[in-house]
């Protein structure tokens, strides 16, 4: 992939994360239903939800750091070993940081 294919990518990623994130918090700052059984239930919900935001925005920021990559040169580079991060490991993770074998040391 070519560096504005992986840009054009890689700003998609960020809208999509971006987009769930906000949706998240909308659903999480949303009127509660008066109901006790149903505030047990929507506690819960809650949980998953603020799980559900944390990966977003943990994606948003990984995207946000291989846009950083992409803009210094630096991106598809491995962030320990300074190898090339193969291009499979790429397009199916494109804001890889480590290759496969660094990725794996690191468990």
């Amino acid at each position: 992939m070519n560096p504005v294919e992986t840009r054009e990518r890689l700003q998609q990623l960020a809208e999509e994360y971006q987009k769930r994130a906000e949706a998240i918090r909308r659903d999480l700052a949303s009127q509660r239903d008066p109901d006790f059984a149903e505030q047990a239930q929507e506690r819960q919900n809650d949980d998953v939800l603020r799980a559900l935001l944390l990966e977003a925005e943990h994606g948003l920021r990984d995207v946000n750091h291989a846009l950083e990559r992409l803009a210094e040169g630096s991106y598809g580079q491995c962030a320990r070993c300074g190898e090339a991060i193969g291009a499979a490991r790429l397009q199916a993770l494109p804001m890889a940081e480590k290759c496969v074998k660094c990725a794996d040391l690191e468990g």
